[in-house]
């Protein structure tokens, strides 16, 4: 298995706050996730910005697609995102396009698994398509109310799909390491890094702690 890539989510809906944490954790993380609310907020011109400041970075832009998945995950392909996200709950036909899309740039389609009933007929299903990550993530509002991706993402990666898989859900050093080990290729901190003290401190530890797994 390779080495697993950590993801760093960017969740405010400040521009250069955004571009300056990104800038003090990049020694230590490979993925930068322009998260939801930051992209709805900042818009392509975000993309841009760190596709120019990090060229050796992996870009995925959380768009959560739900409806029109080529044209609308289309630009932000072509502003320099490897990754683009689409809403398992958006249906097969949204994923496809989002996918297509993906492909026509060389990049990648991840499938947001959240809110799905049936993950494991979803996952199938958008692998088959030719999606290229499954994405096991936990909301915030699930988070609140005790849930945690561990159930989920022993399922998926029981499946053997030819997919990655990536978890988001709370993750912080206490359980990147229980995360590893039960199988995700690509592990998303957000909070346990840019709500710590020192948000390079913390994603330094976090790449210590994956790395020694």
């Amino acid at each position: 298995m390779a080495k697993p890539l950590i993801q760093m989510a960017l969740d405010s809906l400040d521009f250069d706050q955004t571009v300056a944490l990104a800038t003090l954790v990049a020694p230590h993380v490979d993925i930068f996730e322009i998260g939801t609310p930051c992209i709805k907020h900042n818009g392509v011109n975000l993309v841009k910005e760190l596709r120019a400041r990090f060229p050796d970075k992996l870009l995925l832009v959380d768009l959560k697609t739900m409806d029109a998945g080529e044209y609308e995950a289309t630009p932000f392909y072509a502003a320099g995102a490897d990754i683009c996200t689409v809403l398992g709950v958006s249906g097969l036909a949204t994923c496809i396009g989002v996918i297509k899309a993906a492909n026509a740039h060389g990049a990648e389609a991840q499938i947001d698994l959240i809110n799905v009933e049936n993950k494991v007929a979803c996952a199938r299903a958008t692998a088959e398509a030719g999606a290229h990550i499954m994405g096991i993530h936990t909301g915030l509002d699930a988070q609140a109310a005790g849930h945690t991706p561990f159930a989920d993402l022993t399922d998926i990666a029981s499946l053997g799909l030819p997919v990655r898989i990536s978890v988001a859900g709370g993750i912080n050093a206490s359980t990147v390491q229980d995360v590893v080990r039960a199988g995700a290729n690509i592990i998303v901190v957000g909070a346990a890094i840019y709500g710590a003290a020192s948000p390079a401190d913390a994603a330094r530890e976090i790449r210590e702690l994956v790395d020694a797994v």
